[in-house]
């Protein structure tokens, strides 16, 4: 019979590394897929990824068992990719604020074709028109409509499971995906896709 996460913990807090492993196989999935949906960049996502187990790994010692372990996990999944999202903001306004005006050999064609490779969602489906348009409307949401949006209708998550993830109230999720689902019909309107 399989552990549960709570004994896989408490063995590997007893010094089991293979505890750990079990763990991280369990979950593995789940935060690389939120990663890459949120990110849409591969390598961000193994980022986002290396980034949520060294936080797990640190923090196990001060989990609480309050709640589940994958509630936890989650937390830090959508904490990690939040951030990660805030970090990329920052990066693209400092380099387009930035007071060396130098041309640097790049067409302007080629800097937004990299800005929008870098920050775009992948398509859903095999390269479509339209998976690539209601990417690029993912796009505009907030950062807190976009998780929300990737983790109801990507992911399959009920509202209450969101709340507690993103540790907020539930009517606060449902803001974020009227707000977000709103502002994707909108944008989608410009390519009639509604």
């Amino acid at each position: 019979m399989a552990l549960s996460d709570s004994d896989l913990i408490k063995e590997y807090l007893q010094g089991n590394s293979l505890a750990f492993e079990e763990l991280v196989y369990r979950y593995d999935r789940f935060v690389l897929l939120t990663a890459i949906q949120f990110c849409g960049n591969e390598d961000d996502a193994k980022d986002i990824y290396q980034d949520v187990f060294i936080r797990v790994i640190k923090g196990l010692r001060k989990f609480k068992y309050q709640s589940e372990f994958s509630t936890w996990l989650y937390r830090i999944t959508v904490n990690v990719c939040l951030t990660h999202t805030a970090k990329q903001k920052k990066k693209r306004k400092e380099y387009f604020t930035s007071t060396n005006n130098e041309y640097d050999g790049n067409t302007i064609e080629e800097i937004l074709i990299a800005d929008t490779e870098e920050f775009s969602p992948q398509a859903r489906t095999e390269n479509s028109d339209v998976s690539e348009k209601v990417g690029d409307a993912i796009n505009y949401l907030s950062p807190n409509e976009k998780m929300c949006f990737i983790l109801k209708h990507y992911s399959g998550y009920k509202i209450r499971e969101i709340s507690e993830m993103m540790n907020c109230k539930d009517g606060t999720v449902k803001k974020y995906l009227f707000d977000g689902v709103r502002k994707l019909r909108k944008q989608l309107q410009k390519y009639d896709l509604v």
